[in-house]
């Protein structure tokens, strides 16, 4: 009887998410092992959805191959913010 019960509770989900990041909607469901263990999983599954996301949608345009390399006439400039006083 106990594996029975065990065995329908494994079957079915105890655990379901939907994501919805913009207009897209994503469905995240665990159906394997016991509660903690469907919460891991669906933990894993957002966290991938999410990353999948962020790449797709936040790619940077104005990124340049190389960094910007310093001037000298930077270099000697002191910004008016970090002047030292004399007593």
């Amino acid at each position: 009887m106990e594996d029975q019960l065990q065995n329908l509770a494994s079957a079915t989900p105890l655990v379901k998410a939907t994501l919805k990041l913009g207009s897209e909607t994503y469905p995240v469901m665990a159906n394997e092992g016991v509660l903690s263990e469907q919460l891991v999983s669906m933990k894993k599954q957002s966290m991938g959805i999410l990353k999948d996301y962020i790449t797709k949608y936040n790619v940077p345009n104005d990124v340049p191959d190389e960094p910007e390399e310093i001037s000298s006439e930077d270099e000697g400039e002191i910004s008016p913010g970090k002047s030292k006083k004399r007593k």
